[in-house]
């Protein structure tokens, strides 16, 4: 073999073990997790609630009283904390889980289980210092026995109307359930009255604002504007001020200076000195127009 092959043969021989170090370097083994994560999402009236846990099996043990110690706190599941995401109030009797995230934990008793709820989900498993503070609500449940045996562990929502459901806990015979209620009816209410009420103030001043932005349509703007204006009053300085340029951006100064005036006198008595020296100078400027 002469000194070109065999620096050839040399270079692929280092190619070829580049490759394989590489591979094993990144390959990972992979295998199917003993406590699968769970997440869902279920609509209740017009609350959103997401449940998020992982789920053990029995695999021939025995759960309760054993692997899971009777009347002291565990993570309800396995690994990380189980939460519960809540996108409105939910009402447990004279309990109140207001909106937002929360860890679940459990006291399992032989007779009854008590569930908490707890503010603070970025721990793994139990908090090494558990702190009463971060405790939203504690809530008891009677346990029911089942007829078959649930293999593996089961958060569900279930018996769901438009503003009640339960929360149900399954695992080997046991069952334990905790039925809420949610503010439904006053939600469609407020819908109601806000969709039958049209437009807010805010709605009309965005909107024009936007068209005054970009360029468009200012006589439709003039309206929503006059109509925000209305709703808010002339107090509010942003509002005239807008529909000052409005009226400035198709020639009618003297509205234009009109409504600057009413802006300015509003900035003043809120001590706003950008709208005072925006106003001064438009008022100045389209007088010079008129």
């Amino acid at each position: 073999m002469n000194s070109a092959m065999l620096l050839k043969w040399k270079s692929l021989v280092a190619l070829y073990s580049f490759i394989l170090l590489a591979f094993t370097s990144f390959a990972q083994v992979q295998t199917p997790e003993l406590s699968p994560r769970c997440n869902f999402t279920q609509t209740v009236g017009l609350t959103e609630i997401t449940l998020d846990y992982s789920r053990p099996s029995k695999r021939g043990r025995i759960v309760f009283g054993n692997i899971v110690p009777y009347n002291k706190i565990w993570r309800l599941g396995a690994n990380k904390n189980s939460t519960i995401d809540v996108s409105g109030d939910v009402y447990f009797g004279k309990d109140t889980v207001y909106q937002g995230k929360y860890a679940l934990f459990a006291i399992p008793g032989e007779q009854s289980w008590e569930l908490i709820f707890y503010d603070e989900t970025s721990n793994w498993g139990t908090p090494d210092t558990w702190e009463e503070s971060k405790v939203v609500c504690r809530l008891n449940s009677s346990v029911k026995p089942l007829p078959l045996s649930v293999e593996t562990m089961s958060i569900s929502i279930n018996d769901i109307g438009t503003k009640s459901a339960t929360l149900d806990i399954s695992w080997d015979q046991i069952k334990v359930s905790y039925p809420f209620e949610l503010g439904t009816e006053r939600q469609v209410l407020k819908s109601i009255e806000s969709v039958m009420s049209g437009p807010s103030s805010s709605d009309y001043y965005k909107s024009a604002k936007y068209y005054l932005a970009e360029g468009l349509d200012a006589q439709k703007a003039l309206v929503w504007i006059a109509k925000a204006i209305e709703i808010r009053g002339t107090s509010a300085y942003w509002m005239t001020r807008v529909q000052a340029e409005l009226y400035a951006s198709i020639g009618k100064y003297s509205e234009a200076i009109e409504s600057a005036e009413l802006s300015l006198e509003s900035a003043k008595k809120s001590d706003s000195r950008r709208y005072i020296e925006m106003n001064e100078k438009s008022i100045s400027e389209w007088k010079k127009k008129k």
